[in-house]
């Protein structure tokens, strides 16, 4: 790859504008809800996907719930999007104040990460 077109790349992934929000892991079977926050629900998905995939996730129950049901068995899902100027401003307390909202909203629904 020449120089040009790798400080291209570079200059997109810089001022690309990641959807931020809420996700969701809701199983089918019972219910239940596993929600994570995040700067990036795209590479959130993706990540919490792999380590679901090969058993390794530090959430027990949630493996063990990934495990009996498989992937086919869970609803993903952005239930909630943060509207944001910046990028590079930091979003860390919008976002964990839109979780607790979706937090208090589902009943059912538990943190991915405790």
């Amino acid at each position: 790859m020449d120089m040009r077109r790798k400080k291209e790349l570079l200059e997109e992934y810089r001022n690309r504008r990641p959807e931020m929000g809420v996700v969701s892991f809701r199983c089918k079977a019972t219910g239940e809800s596993f929600l994570g926050s995040t700067k990036d629900t795209k590479a959130y998905f993706n990540s919490e996907r792999f380590k679901l995939l090969s058993g390794g996730h530090p959430n027990r129950q949630f493996q063990e719930i990934w495990n009996r049901h498989g992937e086919e068995g869970f609803e993903v899902s952005v239930i909630r999007t943060l509207k944001y100027d910046d990028p590079k401003e930091d979003h860390r307390e919008e976002l964990e104040e839109l979780f607790e909202q979706c937090l208090q909203a589902d009943s059912m629904a538990r943190r991915i990460w405790k």
